[in-house]
């Protein structure tokens, strides 16, 4: 079979003006381009584009996906294998979350009695699967699987006043961020606070804390575009300043 890009979007399901876009960046080319000069899209891109969106609906961007299809060592079928785990995975996450829901439901209309635990398990599993999504591999290349499988324990064991206390420390991270940032120095009294208040964020789910550790974060809260957009949100250049503010902490 042979697509039009008004045929393999329907097809597909996006749009026309996607598929252009895909063309004009070079992910997605057609087969060919006819005598009146319409894109015409074979088994190949159809194969492809497949691929793109299966990446897509995992959230992964376009530059990425760019670089994977186009590698050498590309195998379709082993990306299928790829998809299918993490979509289940994906699906047990939302499963989880959902039954969260309905027990609630239930709870709230007297039909069963719900602990304060019950209602954060499956909301602390999302977390840590946003975490390992986002910035798993760096994390496990410097620190290990074992550390990062210790601190995710940690973390499901948390409590119901433990893990609000936790989300309350953050809040605390962030305003004092805003705060020290407009000293413009990170050896001030409130730079000082602001990296205790992190330290004691991080003990929330750390299972041993070393000043080493603590450093190499910071750096990385920099060194990783994803870490510091992270806290370049809450202020700008909120990143260079709390990994500057926690390594004059730790001297």
């Amino acid at each position: 079979m042979e697509y039009t890009v008004k045929k393999l979007a329907q097809l597909a399901g996006v749009s026309a003006r996607t598929l252009r876009y895909y063309d004009e960046i070079g992910l997605l080319k057609p087969e060919r381009v006819n005598s009146s000069g319409y894109r015409i899209y074979g088994p190949k891109q159809v194969d492809l584009l497949q691929q793109i969106l299966f990446y897509r609906e995992l959230d992964v961007d376009l530059e990425t996906i760019m670089q994977l299809v186009t590698d050498d060592s590309f195998d379709p079928v082993m990306a299928l294998y790829e998809h299918r785990a993490h979509l289940l995975n994906k699906r047990a996450r939302l499963d989880r979350i959902i039954a969260t829901v309905e027990r609630t439901i239930a709870s709230k209309k007297g039909a069963e009695t719900m602990s304060d635990k019950d209602k954060f398990d499956a909301l602390k599993e999302k977390r840590i699967a946003d975490n390992e999504k986002a910035f798993g591999e760096e994390i496990r290349q410097k620190y290990g699987d074992k550390t990062v499988d210790e601190s995710n324990a940690k973390f499901r064991g948390l409590s119901k006043e433990q893990y609000d206390a936790m989300q309350a420390k953050e809040q605390e991270v962030f305003a004092l961020l805003k705060e020290a940032l407009a000293t413009n120095d990170p050896t001030s009294e409130t730079a000082r606070k602001l990296a205790q208040a992190h330290k004691e964020w991080l003990q929330f789910s750390w299972t041993s804390y070393s000043k080493e550790a603590h450093a190499g974060v910071a750096k990385m809260y920099v060194d990783d575009e994803r870490f510091a957009a992270y806290y370049n949100k809450v202020v700008p250049g909120g990143a260079v300043f709390l990994r500057d503010a926690i390594l004059a902490y730790l001297q």
